[in-house]
């Protein structure tokens, strides 16, 4: 029987996830190609801030060496990206004027960068922070000690202050809102997260709103030399980052005629409006929300390589948002509607000694909400209390520490 011609548009880390999926259930059944558009195999992108921070090297992002796919029967095209898709003749175009015939097609092309749409904003010393070619420029510039300027206070904007800081760079963060990661935070666990920033050497300027990037030529032109904000104020600087978030790359797609909104358009088994074409990761739309996290990513990539496989009943369930990770070498984690509202009650917790800081947020007697800052042991035990709404009944006692024993375990590591 004859193997399905299957492309793979995208090599990051929900293509690579759904790769190792599918070879886990059937390697014989298709004859995959994929095509990356960066010139280096898939790695792990948010591995990039601890890399640019030099707390990794670069062998700990790649997933799988070229071997890898060689020895899987996988042709591997990098560098190179797909400029048209003809939904009807299943085949595509390459930027070098290549064609790659198909059977089915899995589109993994994930998101970019925004850039604020600001006079400036193309200035020779504007950067980004999305992959390894950025890394490689803003390592320049730290190992140079020049004076840097992120825009945005979100995830993205901290994990690129904290490692160009790290590295020698002199940099402020600025960020419109009053506080840091307000998307995932509190007011009071923002405030942890901006005082360990300050401990790494990062200024931080909040409710200041960025108006446009100054050049040293003509407007417009030149490079980068300083931030003007909307109060008339100017933040002189050698180079500007925006972290300021991520679109779906969902153009391709459209093109070809395939269903988009903000991303495109899938079921629960990730098929798009177009039979034979598939879509998962950031670049996918399901149920009107797109998700730019790892875990609904390398779900949604199993959900395909299931139903690619035979499996009818295999279906994304959909994803309730959480955060668990480092920030500034600071652990954070939040899940569900963490600030509360009508008919909620709070439990709070701090240790300033120790910079630990626990908000439980309950409503009905359910867990609905959590953040954890500093000690973040207990945040997989909430998350799964948040997602089964279970009700709390005498566990509410205990709910911030767990049983004794994990109660013990957790001011032992805060200690």
């Amino acid at each position: 029987m004859a193997r399905t011609r299957l492309l793979v548009i995208g090599n990051g880390m929900a293509g690579v996830r759904f790769l190792e999926e599918l070879l886990a259930r059937d390697a014989g059944r298709f004859e995959i190609t994929v095509v990356g558009a960066e010139p280096a195999p898939g790695y792990n992108r948010v591995l990039l801030s601890a890399f640019l921070a030099n707390d990794v090297g670069r062998d700990a992002l790649t997933f799988h060496d070229t071997a890898w796919y060689r020895d899987n029967s996988i042709d591997l095209v990098t560098g190179h990206s797909v400029r048209g898709l003809d939904a009807a003749a299943r085949r595509a175009t390459l930027d070098d004027g290549r064609h790659l015939d198909f059977d089915a097609c899995v589109l993994a092309t994930g998101s970019r960068a925004v850039r604020l749409p600001m006079p400036g904003h193309r200035l020779d010393g504007v950067l980004t922070f999305r992959d390894l070619g950025d890394c490689a420029a803003l390592e320049a510039a730290a190992l140079a000690e020049k004076a840097v300027a992120v825009i945005g206070g979100g995830l993205l904007g901290i994990e690129a202050a904290y490692g160009l800081a790290k590295r020698g760079a002199r940099v402020t963060l600025v960020h419109v809102m009053d506080r840091l990661m307000e998307r995932q935070l509190d007011a009071r666990a923002a405030v942890l997260v901006r005082r360990a920033l300050e401990r790494k050497g990062v200024r931080v300027l909040l409710d200041t709103q960025t108006k446009a990037v100054l050049g040293t030529a003509a407007p417009g032109e030149g490079r980068a030399r300083a931030l003007q904000f909307a109060d008339g104020g100017e933040l002189a600087c050698d180079v500007a980052v925006m972290a300021v978030g991520i679109a779906p790359n969902a153009e391709l797609a459209a093109r070809a005629g395939i269903g988009v909104d903000r991303g495109i358009l899938v079921d629960d088994a990730m098929a798009t409006t177009v039979p034979g074409f598939y879509a998962i990761g950031e670049c996918a739309e399901h149920g009107r929300k797109v998700h730019g996290l790892v875990e609904p990513a390398y779900a949604q990539a199993k959900v395909l390589a299931r139903a690619l496989t035979g499996d009818e009943k295999a279906a994304f369930p959909g994803f309730t948002p959480s955060t668990n990770l480092k920030v500034s070498g600071i652990g954070v984690f939040s899940a569900g509607n963490f600030l509360g509202g009508e008919g909620c009650e709070c439990i709070a917790f701090e240790d300033r000694a120790a910079r630990v800081y626990k908000r439980l947020v309950i409503k009905d007697d359910r867990l609905v909400g959590a953040i954890l800052v500093g000690d973040t042991g207990d945040g997989l035990r909430l998350r799964a209390l948040i997602d089964a709404g279970t009700r709390l009944g005498a566990s509410r006692a205990t709910l911030a520490f767990g049983s004794p024993a994990q109660a013990a375990a957790s001011l032992a590591a805060a200690a």
